[in-house]
């Protein structure tokens, strides 16, 4: 049932008041660190241990600066020499086939050092929730899609894989479906799925990003080669869309449908503040189940919409909406 108009005109402000979109933000479960990696080793020898620390360091510098390639930026080599300065923990594990390094870098370092390289913090893009079929129609686990994983890493992209006893409606994702990707958002917390189906000498795949579909085929002579292909071209699919960099402050108008509720607008408001591209928030006006939003941001609006779809809090619409720079759907 809709919100009534009244009452959510009146609610609004009340919230803004009351200040409680962030204790509300609070109560959402964070996920895994951006600043814990793990990598291969061949031993526990110092020179393999400082070039896992060089390894991890390098992804998680991407991560941190929202998926863009520092390696040309100055000082880059140099900063992975020394990874190990900013170590914060590390320990070895067991891993299939050999040995891994879990490594822990001190987040305001890593921040630090990016600042240094001369890259703003573009805030941690969610993972990718992988729901990949092999021939027989049966998911893939981790282990089988290992390669893939590795390929997304290298470019800054984390995954994550259907917990056990869960098989998401990969037909409905496909097609953006609002429920399952608020479902998705709720146990993985994200909006990007990568869907895919195996078949003789290749697979198809579709990339959900913010509930819009982006889908391709490839050929490869071995399972790895393809899914080393598929993480790649993943990473780079989602970069082109997230990794914008604003070189100056903007501003513009989001139209938001779906709030049914008074906590919804407050988790909006939330999603919002929590960016870390937002400067600026305020409500210009609200109609039955939507809200206008005036927004300040230092990303192009364009690209701070598709950065709020990718975590599946909201998912971005095609229909325009009077007076809007931007219209999105509220799914959570």
């Amino acid at each position: 049932m809709h919100l009534p108009r009244l009452l959510l005109a009146v609610l609004l402000p009340v919230i803004l008041l009351l200040g409680l979109a962030p204790r509300l933000h609070a109560q959402v479960d964070a996920p895994a660190s951006p600043y814990s990696v793990v990598v291969p080793v061949a031993d526990t020898t110092e020179v393999q241990r400082n070039d896992a620390f060089a390894a991890a360091l390098a992804q998680v510098l991407t991560r941190v600066a929202g998926g863009q390639d520092l390696r040309s930026n100055a000082g880059y080599a140099d900063a992975l020499q020394g990874a190990s300065a900013i170590v914060q923990k590390f320990q070895y594990q067991r891993a299939a086939g050999g040995m891994s390094l879990q490594v822990d870098f001190e987040p305001g370092a890593v921040k630090r050092l990016v600042s240094r390289l001369g890259v703003a913090t573009a805030g941690v893009k969610p993972p990718v929730l992988l729901l990949v079929q092999g021939t027989d129609g049966v998911l893939l686990d981790q282990a089988a899609l290992a390669s893939l994983a590795a390929a997304a890493a290298t470019h800054g992209t984390d995954v994550v894989y259907p917990e056990a006893g869960d098989t998401p409606d990969s037909a409905r994702i496909s097609t953006g479906d609002t429920d399952a990707l608020a479902t998705l958002n709720q146990r993985y917390h994200t909006g990007l799925v990568l869907l895919g189906k195996l078949r003789a000498g290749g697979a198809d795949w579709t990339l959900i990003t913010g509930g819009q579909p982006q889908r391709w085929s490839d050929n490869g002579d071995t399972e790895d080669a393809l899914f080393a292909a598929a993480g790649t071209s993943m990473a780079a699919r989602i970069g082109k869309q997230l990794n914008v960099v604003g070189g100056s402050v903007s501003d513009g108008k989001f139209w938001v449908s779906g709030l049914h509720s008074a906590m919804d607008y407050a988790n909006l408001l939330a999603a919002l503040r929590a960016d870390p591209a937002v400067r600026e928030v305020a409500t210009l006006g609200a109609q039955d189940a939507g809200v206008l939003l005036y927004v300040k941001a230092t990303l192009p609006m364009s690209g701070l919409a598709a950065n709020l779809a990718a975590t599946g809090r909201v998912r971005l619409q095609g229909d325009p909406h009077a007076g809007a720079d931007v219209t999105l759907r509220w799914v959570h």
